[in-house]
């Protein structure tokens, strides 16, 4: 008889080195469950060579990989991103096919995350999705994340403001769990390493002041790059380290990394890096001066580090933040000025004390136990906010 024998069958579905960096401790959590029969399906730039083969990261972890799904389109298009889903479609079908899931873990709000979430609809398998109830306005994250809101059935939210969010939605408040953010995790339970490590990993030494620097296509736009501009034109003369790391896979992303490398070439003291491990990401968060770009980890990370952080443009627009973060118009004087700010000894001590509304570093365990007790019958069977004066009549499913 087998071993996996009325196991409860989680799937995970992973499709970048950011995402798995937020799925990290969850996977631990549920693998270490003797309950649960773990899955990981990775799909995307996880086993794209151009984005670093970051599935090899997986394997090393040692969590069990049931299914490898080749959808990536080496494109810099809008077209190339729609084609991906369809394609990640395809492949997902037959996987879920062969190892079926009781229930599908899906997180944020990567394009990418369509492609499961329908699958799993057609399937009839639960879906669990984690950081619903988010705002993003200048990507089309936000739709993601909102479709697939309405497209799970168990939530986790980060925050309390995003778990009444996703119930103003008409989800059911019993599915809708205050989880915090899974890569609040790593702040908690991972050994982050110290400065002399670090360095000694990354083959550099850092010079103050030292900058990350993180730039996502505007998704949301027609021209995803249109204000990669003034970003570009503002580092090209911001003095100290720089730090690049590399962008999404998204439509723009090609030619921001082209830029990205035309920058290395001309301005002194830049690095760039294709991936870098969530253990190595967060303690470089812990040891540089600030962070300038769009991207989330600015805002949902670096506030566990009280970093400050020049968010630049409309990408994150509309969501949470802590008094780390100094917001900046895509013009390059503003930019200069968010960084000079940022860089200020005064803004610096005015985050003393500060607490990350993202969490303290918990969610990996409320996760993982949820999705371990959660009763599966009648689980897909969601029922409506009822109108005023609206009388409903349940029939239960029979089967």
């Amino acid at each position: 008889m087998s071993e996996t024998v009325n196991k409860r069958r989680i799937g995970v579905v992973t499709s970048s080195r950011a995402d798995y960096s937020h799925l990290y401790w969850p996977l631990r959590e549920l693998a270490a469950n003797p309950a649960i029969d773990l899955g990981v399906f990775a799909l995307g730039a996880h086993l794209s060579p151009e984005f670093g083969s970051t599935i090899d990261e997986i394997e090393r972890d040692g969590f069990p990989i049931r299914a490898r799904i080749e959808c990536l389109l080496s494109s810099d298009t809008d077209t190339g991103m729609a084609k991906t889903i369809g394609i990640a479609i395809l492949g997902l079908a037959d996987a879920f096919t062969a190892w079926r899931p009781d229930m599908l873990l899906l997180i944020a709000d990567r394009y990418e995350m369509l492609a499961p979430a329908s699958v799993a609809l057609a399937l009839r398998i639960p879906v669990a999705h984690i950081e619903g109830g988010e705002i993003s306005q200048g990507a089309i994250d936000d739709h993601v994340r909102n479709a697939l809101t309405k497209l799970a059935h168990i939530h986790f939210t980060s925050t309390e403001t995003a778990r009444q969010r996703v119930i103003a939605m008409g989800e059911e408040p019993w599915r809708v769990h205050h989880a915090g953010a899974p890569s609040l995790d790593h702040l908690r339970r991972s050994t982050l390493l110290d400065r002399a490590a670090l360095e000694a990993r990354l083959a550099l030494t850092f010079t103050p002041p030292t900058l990350i620097a993180a730039w996502h296509p505007v998704t949301i736009l027609k021209d995803t790059n249109a204000e990669a501009d003034a970003f570009f034109a503002a580092l090209a003369d911001t003095p100290g380290q720089l730090i690049f790391v590399y962008p999404n896979s998204d439509a723009g992303t090609y030619a921001l990394i082209e830029r990205t490398r035309a920058l290395d070439e001309t301005r002194p003291h830049t690095r760039i890096f294709v991936n870098l491990d969530a253990v190595t990401y967060w303690s470089l968060l812990g040891q540089v001066d600030a962070l300038v770009g769009n991207s989330s980890s600015g805002i949902m990370e670096a506030a566990s580090f009280a970093l400050p952080t020049v968010n630049v443009g409309i990408r994150q627009q509309g969501r949470e933040r802590a008094r780390n973060i100094i917001d900046s118009l895509a013009e390059t004087s503003a930019i200069h000025a968010a960084i000079q700010r940022a860089l200020s000894p005064e803004f610096r001590e005015t985050l003393r004390g500060m607490t990350n509304p993202y969490g303290d570093g918990t969610a990996a365990a409320t996760i993982a136990r949820v999705l371990a007790s959660v009763p599966l019958e009648g689980l897909l069977i969601k029922q409506p906010t009822p109108l005023p004066g609206e009388q409903r009549v349940i029939l239960l499913a029979q089967d």
